[in-house]
């Protein structure tokens, strides 16, 4: 029997894996990696404006919640590379609905900011 889960339930568990899904840069790792294993390096060059601690936390997270692995390959200088876990390719689909959904909406979100003001 599958356990039930209800987000709106303060105690419930699925708010930690929403937060983990809405976390500032999860979403930004996740389509950084969506075609090709990365470096450290290489992800904070493409996703433009993160800081070096703030990747750092955020892949740490990613990892221990199963999104993400970590290989490390024994070259000369040390090699590491992060890719998308088949649980975290798995939140692709929806990521990508909602990306496109905001890329779509920014006019509409830019013309309520400027009635407002």
């Amino acid at each position: 029997m599958t356990k039930a889960y209800n987000i709106m339930a303060a105690t419930c568990p699925s708010r930690t894996v929403l937060h983990r899904i809405g976390a500032r840069w999860t979403v930004f790792v996740v389509n950084a990696l969506d075609n090709q294993p990365m470096r450290f390096t290489e992800l904070k060059a493409h996703i433009r404006g993160i800081t070096p601690k703030a990747l750092t936390e955020t892949l740490r997270a990613m990892e221990y919640d199963g999104l993400i692995s970590r290989t490390e390959y024994d070259r000369n200088p040390p090699h590491v590379e992060y890719a998308l876990t088949d649980l975290g390719r798995s939140l692709l689909v929806p990521l990508r609905a909602v990306r496109e959904w905001a890329e779509h909406h920014v006019p509409d979100i830019e013309r309520a900011r400027a009635a407002r003001t």
